[in-house]
């Protein structure tokens, strides 16, 4: 193994964590990203060198010994990533990478359009809290251990498998889930059969057991390992029932795990699609041979995951929740599980697209998701990885919005718009640069009503 590992785009959520195996196993890491974040700030501290600027100056100069990591985000004529390829370094996308690591392991992986990263986060709980561990690569910040790397000693590997790219193609795992399959990345499949059929190669990897939503067993049905199916309120086999509503919003239950039941389930984060993806890592748990008990005492204690049904401030009667939906799916479950556990409380939603292309893919079902919301606050769309598609933007979005208070405003406004709206419910949606102002939304409630 080469001894410097270089990443290019080491802020980005799933290389931030590869940076800090490497790290933490001795080698010499460092890395470029765009911009500075809370992120990189934490790889600083841990003794990572990060440069915010093209530089070649910064990239190792011995080619032999030197890995060099990146992410598809990156364009392909950044100039150090031209350097790169000119001077022959070897490189590897992050995927690679993870697929190297697992390949070391007995894997259990997580997929789906939504709802794998708060469920391997679970999983990684799970099989944590069990007493056995497991190295865990997540796709957020865990809130029981504030990272999104759990290094552990033992043979086992949590991994977040994802789809954008075929990234999860890398891994191999002994057990995965699959919790969805609607139509997303479509700059990358074209059309929602090809991305149905990457989930079906992904499957087709799979060793042991696969655990899938129920209505999407029929998708697998040549794979060779077992295929087990996983509900909310559709049995399966493995789902929760006898479920009702503790005085502190958290929904209690019993679980099914495939011929067990266990009762007084809960899970220690509220909202029924935490429930529906504690059902999934349940599973996956169970199959690897977590014991039942284990997995009930897990689930309670779970504090969450940051930008995931995040709740950043309680206090007077307002409430502040933050959340990285950016599909039209993940805004409506979300919204759901909010309008479901606060049925009388008016919700002010405010969304910021990701990506070009998917907005244009999708602006019809954004605006139906949203309008189940009682107002609509839509800025600008992130651009990402993508150039401007001429025409398409935001208001494409609004003027499909049914709900009479919604409106597209810039994101320097947003502060100012907070201040003068009646507020009861806020929550702020999606995958860009939003979560930038979570901080500067937490001070001013702070000011206006503590």
């Amino acid at each position: 193994m080469k001894r410097n590992v270089y990443f290019i785009g080491i802020g980005g959520i799933g290389m931030s964590a590869i940076a800090r195996y490497y790290n933490h196993a001795g080698y010499n890491v460092s890395g470029y990203d765009k911009t500075p974040s809370s992120l990189t700030d934490e790889l600083v501290k841990e003794g990572i060198a990060i440069h915010f600027s093209p530089d070649i100056e910064a990239i190792p100069k011995d080619i032999e010994n030197t890995l060099v990591i990146y992410t598809p985000a990156v364009p392909a004529d950044m100039e150090e990533m031209v350097f790169i390829f000119e001077k022959g370094y070897k490189i590897i996308k992050r995927s690679r990478a993870l697929g190297e690591i697992a390949s070391e392991k007995k894997c259990l992986a997580i997929s789906g359009t939504h709802g794998k990263t708060t469920t391997s986060t679970m999983l990684a709980h799970i099989i944590q809290s069990s007493g056995e561990g497991a190295t865990s690569f997540l796709g957020g910040i865990s809130k029981n251990y504030g990272t999104n790397l759990i290094l552990s000693e033992s043979d086992i590997l949590v991994a977040e498998a994802d789809e954008f790219d075929r990234s999860f193609l890398q891994l191999k795992p002994a057990i995965a889930a699959v919790t969805s399959m609607d139509a997303d990345h479509l700059d990358i499949y074209n059309d929602t059969r090809t991305l149905r059929q990457a989930f079906v190669e992904f499957a087709s990897g799979v060793s042991e057991s696969l655990v899938v939503k129920k209505g999407l067993e029929e998708h697998f049905s040549g794979i060779s390992a077992r295929c087990y199916t996983y509900s909310y309120d559709n049995g399966g086999d493995f789902y929760p029932y006898d479920i009702t509503m503790d005085k502190n919003n958290r929904i209690v239950f019993s679980l099914y795990l495939n011929g067990e039941s266990i009762e007084g389930c809960t899970v220690g984060v509220p909202g029924k699609v935490n429930v529906e993806n504690a059902v999934a890592a349940a599973a996956v748990a169970y199959l690897h041979g977590t014991s039942a008990e284990n997995i009930k005492r897990a689930l309670k204690t779970f504090c969450g995951v940051k930008r995931r049904f995040d709740i950043r401030f309680e206090k007077n009667g307002i409430l502040y929740i933050d959340d990285y939906a950016h599909h039209p799916e993940e805004l409506a479950a979300s919204i759901s599980s909010i309008k479901g556990i606060y049925p009388s409380r008016k919700l002010c939603a405010v969304f910021q697209p990701h990506l070009f292309s998917r907005t244009k893919d999708f602006y019809k079902e954004f605006a139906q998701s949203l309008s189940k919301a009682d107002s609509v606050i839509l800025l600008p769309i992130y651009p990402a990885r993508e150039e401007p598609i001429p025409g398409v933007n935001s208001e494409m979005i609004l003027e499909r919005i049914t709900c009479p208070d919604a409106k597209v405003i810039q994101k320097n406004e947003l502060i100012e718009e907070i201040k003068r709206k009646e507020l009861d419910i806020l929550v702020t949606f999606g995958a860009g640069d939003i979560d930038r102002l979570v901080e500067p939304i937490e001070h001013c409630l702070t000011e206006l009503y503590v």
